[in-house]
């Protein structure tokens, strides 16, 4: 086997590159991490600068990958270490830049040591994570983060010396329901009259609803789209990570990866949510409205995602970070991993130390969430 990195993940197949993901992850595919790169979206100017890990045998065929990036700040990656670029600026030490792995600005778990399909899994999986620590070494990174991985990652990182930190996110999961009306079943009373409230406000103000797959949104509709969905980032202060033009390609490259809940009123758009699925996974990634509207962001980013997941069979939608609203509309506190490599020992003592509270706490925290879902007790 032997190593090499890319700078653009256009010199690579993208036959052979998703080949590795026969599970088909929207945010592992080729022509995802190709939308990013030729929209600009990542990019030394961003401070994303593709370094992608390929693993190949002599004959030069793709044995195993890993989406790679140095990273010049910690924005878009939602697994938040500002205070440890603070430690080590103030001990007169450079955090930046570091190796990050995982698909820009996507907080969602999937395997980032990839695999050919027939290869010796651990094998490849274990010269991945090498190749990663030797690229760090070499160029005398501060550190390496695996971010949001999968289960099947964790041997070969733990083997490495990785440090694990624990996050909760919000998921929902698909327990044979055949309607909506079967999932509020399994609701409390008072919770279901809450939903249902919810529900009746949004139809009760005009509201109707388009359902769009990336091939059926023309150019003129992804900039209504993404014009909601940049006044979200406006009004917290922040730019879009992502640009129209990203969303333009990616609705051509790998439509069947896109959906697009377009809520309307009077034949107007007034919101947008948008979608991303794979084969049993729907994911929340971006919204937006044209104004402030009586529970509109709950049905259009969970409500309508819950209902487009039980018509199509789909198993679980993860709508994104944070959200302890996300609860009481069925949604489940689950467990997230990251895998983190610290350079300098003194800094990766203190690391291991805290990291091990902050487990305990999100430990914590989780249990205390699961006492308020809003399911019966049997």
């Amino acid at each position: 086997m032997r190593t090499r990195f890319l700078n653009s993940i256009d010199r690579v197949s993208p036959a052979q590159w998703n080949a590795l993901d026969p599970t088909e992850h929207p945010f592992l595919r080729h022509e995802f991490i190709a939308a990013l790169e030729s929209a600009h979206c990542v990019g030394a100017a961003t401070g994303w600068s593709p370094h992608h890990l390929l693993i190949e045998d002599d004959a030069g065929q793709l044995l195993g990958a890993a989406p790679g990036y140095l990273k010049t700040h910690s924005w878009g990656e939602f697994v938040f270490d500002w205070s440890w670029a603070r430690a080590y600026n103030e001990a007169g030490l450079d955090y930046y830049p570091k190796l990050v792995s995982m698909t820009p600005f996507t907080p969602a778990g999937a395997p980032h040591l990839l695999v050919k399909a027939g290869a010796d899994e651990q094998a490849v999986r274990d010269r991945l994570v090498r190749g990663l620590l030797d690229t760090a070494r070499d160029q005398k990174l501060s550190s390496v983060h695996v971010l949001f991985i999968a289960e099947t990652d964790r041997r070969s990182l733990t083997e490495a010396g990785f440090l694990w930190r624990q996050d909760c996110q919000f998921h929902w999961h698909n327990r044979g329901y055949t309607t909506f009306d079967d999932f509020l079943a399994t609701f409390r009373a008072e919770k279901r009259k809450k939903a249902l409230r919810e529900r009746r406000r949004v139809r009760e103000g005009g509201v109707t609803y388009r359902t769009l797959s990336g091939r059926e949104m023309t150019d003129e509709l992804w900039e209504v789209a993404f014009a909601f969905s940049a006044r979200t980032f406006a009004l917290h202060g922040h730019e879009h990570y992502l640009n129209v033009a990203f969303f333009k390609q990616l609705s051509r490259s790998l439509p069947d990866a896109v959906m697009v809940k377009l809520a309307m009123l009077q034949d107007h758009p007034i919101a947008a949510a948008i979608f991303f699925k794979s084969r049993d996974t729907l994911y929340g990634r971006y919204w937006g409205a044209a104004a402030n509207f009586d529970s509109l962001h709950f049905e259009t980013c969970y409500f309508q995602g819950i209902e487009y997941c039980i018509e199509h069979g789909l198993q679980h939608f993860e709508p994104g970070t944070q959200g302890e609203h996300k609860v009481a509309r069925g949604f489940e506190p689950e467990t997230t991993w990251s895998g983190h490599w610290i350079a300098d020992s003194r800094f990766r003592r203190a690391i291991d130390q805290y990291l091990s509270q902050e487990r305990t706490a999100v430990d914590q925290y989780a249990q205390s969430v699961r006492d308020h879902v809003p399911f019966r007790r049997e």
